[in-house]
């Protein structure tokens, strides 16, 4: 080995001694804020583990009873009981205002949302759906599809157009992709842009043919494309 690699790997071996005992030399003149900081991160992770067990779980499983009645409500188009109770049992309202921070809370923003759209309360159907959230394929994407629903129902074309493309683009699936793709080109068509509208027809036919809504598209396609 020369002389210079030998003078390069010393000065390394130093460097490396001087690091450790600078680190050696502050973790002995800290040992008291070091063992605040990793005593106060544990602390704070047994808090938080001891809430979702002991808290968050028992009140899931409390919210989720509450709920039932609600939900059957709501299947059975009984809005003003599922919005707001029978006097006995829950509405989706109460569930919310109880049970915040829960998963049940959250699908209750879900249904309230949707029971809020088919009552006509299209603002609050917005603000409801847009405190969902979900993973899920087809909840979150007829969550998008409704607010633009409710955003139609308002006048609020462009936004409608926007919350239905952000349906169909979300997770796509056979089912609500079309689906909202169709409620885009039709709005398209209102606002007088039959060249987008030719443009989400033409998606259906070629991606989504075998939907319920690609076995109608043709007369769709001719009307856009004629007038585009």
């Amino acid at each position: 080995m020369s002389k210079k690699n030998q003078d390069e790997n010393s000065e390394v071996i130093v460097d490396v001694q001087e690091v450790y005992s600078k680190t050696e030399h502050f973790i002995e003149n800290n040992k008291k804020t070091l063992s605040m900081v990793v005593g106060g991160i544990v602390v704070v992770i047994g808090l938080y583990l001891a809430y979702t067990k002991m808290y968050i779980a028992p009140m899931e499983i409390e919210a989720q009873s509450s709920m039932f009645m609600a939900e059957k409500y709501f299947e059975k188009d009984s809005l003003d009981k599922a919005i707001n109770g029978d006097g006995i049992n829950d509405g989706f309202i109460d569930i919310i205002d109880t049970y915040g921070g829960t998963k049940t809370a959250n699908l209750a923003h879900y249904y309230l949302g949707l029971s809020y759209l088919k009552t006509g309360q299209f603002q609050e159907a917005i603000d409801e759906l847009e405190n969902f959230s979900s993973n899920d394929i087809m909840i979150s994407s007829i969550a998008m599809g409704a607010i633009g629903d409710a955003y139609m129902e308002l006048g609020e074309i462009d936004n409608a157009i926007k919350y239905y493309e952000k349906a169909a683009a979300n997770n796509e699936n056979e089912l609500t992709t079309p689906m909202y793709l169709f409620k885009a080109g039709i709005v398209y068509e209102e606002k007088g842009d039959y060249a987008k509208a030719f443009e989400r027809y033409t998606t259906i036919k070629n991606d989504y043919i075998e939907s319920s809504e690609g076995r109608t598209i043709e007369k769709y396609l001719a009307r856009a494309e004629a007038l585009k």
